[in-house]
């Protein structure tokens, strides 16, 4: 697995092949999307916390996001790339090759800068991911992946406002209970 990942960081073409064509890498790339989303609610915790926020709302929210985010990124790149451009794909193929595109998040753990070079490097591993996985060309794996991020941004969206929601409700209920012994 450590392997797999050198390799996705590397950009290595034969690597997303390799984790494209393994149907038992599903559960690497799932293990993959968790620790960087566990490094990420850890981090956007520890900054909500301190900002006076709560630490556990944002470490769910990151946790929840990262594997829903995944499954629809996922999903909705396979149904663009084999429905509209052709792609030769099953959907565990993307689940996995967008898995370990998601490897270069783990840089958020450098202060600073981290969280932006892992960015801008998951965009390169993710194109890569697509490209491969589905066997299109550039042009096709750049609008799947611009199709697959607004609904991912669509998805995040409605998660956000679910759990605030949540959030406003357990306030209420609190105030609540709190107004009741006085």
């Amino acid at each position: 697995m450590i392997n797999r990942i050198i390799g996705v960081l590397k950009l290595d073409v034969n690597t997303y092949e390799e984790i494209e064509a393994d149907e038992s890498a599903t559960g690497q790339a799932a293990i993959v999307v968790s620790v960087v989303a566990i490094i990420g609610g850890l981090i956007g915790g520890g900054i909500t916390a301190a900002l006076g926020g709560s630490f556990i709302g944002s470490f769910l929210s990151t946790l929840l996001n990262a594997y829903v985010g995944w499954v629809v990124w996922a999903a909705v790149t396979y149904f663009v790339g084999t429905q509209f451009f052709g792609g030769q794909a099953t959907m565990g193929e993307m689940l996995r090759v967008l898995g370990f595109a998601q490897a270069p998040g783990i840089l958020r753990i450098i202060p600073v800068c981290g969280g932006f070079i892992g960015w801008i490097w998951s965009i390169a591993t993710g194109f890569i991911a697509v490209r491969q996985g589905l066997d299109v060309d550039n042009t096709k794996a750049i609008i799947t992946i611009v199709v697959g991020w607004v609904a991912v941004f669509i998805v995040s969206l409605i998660i956000g406002a679910l759990l605030g929601a949540l959030g406003l409700a357990g306030s209420i209920s609190m105030d609540a209970i709190q107004g009741l012994g006085q």
